[in-house]
């Protein structure tokens, strides 16, 4: 599967990035990131704080390749992670487990599932590594997407 073959099937949308949007969603995948790592609040909300890390992470990538998700298709969560091997290259061991991450959130979510401390802490590191991912391959890819605009 490429990036083309999911815009033919109308999975994504094409797409120009501007350094403004891509900043703005790593600097709330941040903030996402620091809020997953207080204590004080149920391991579920930490959970869910980390994972929209990790949305808004395959969200930057996406963009940055000239896409975005159709988000009117049931599925997008699950296209944006299949996409991460396709936009930052993170190998496919990384992608299983986000996708088990992601089906952990929905189970969460839709059946009420208890979110356990082990998948907070598995979430807060995949998601702290696709940050660093995701910067470094801007920074390689396309370091105008993280100079200031006019």
């Amino acid at each position: 599967m490429t990036l083309q073959n999911l815009l033919r099937i109308g999975r994504l949308k094409p797409h120009t990035p501007t350094p403004q949007e891509i900043q703005r969603l790593l600097a709330a995948a941040q903030r996402n990131l620091r809020d997953a790592q207080n204590k004080a609040i149920s391991d579920e909300t930490r959970f869910d704080v980390a994972y929209k890390a990790i949305m808004q992470l395959a969200l930057v990538a996406m963009m940055a390749s000239g896409y975005r998700p159709s988000s009117n298709e049931p599925g997008h969560h699950q296209t944006m992670i299949q996409s991460l091997p396709l936009t930052l290259g993170v190998p496919n061991e990384t992608w299983l487990i986000l996708d088990a991450l992601r089906r952990k959130r929905n189970a969460s979510d839709y059946l009420g599932d208890p979110v356990e401390t082990e998948a907070v802490a598995e979430c807060l590191a995949q998601a702290t590594a696709l940050l660093a991912t995701a910067r470094r391959w801007l920074e390689e890819q396309h370091p105008d997407l993280l100079q200031a605009g006019p």
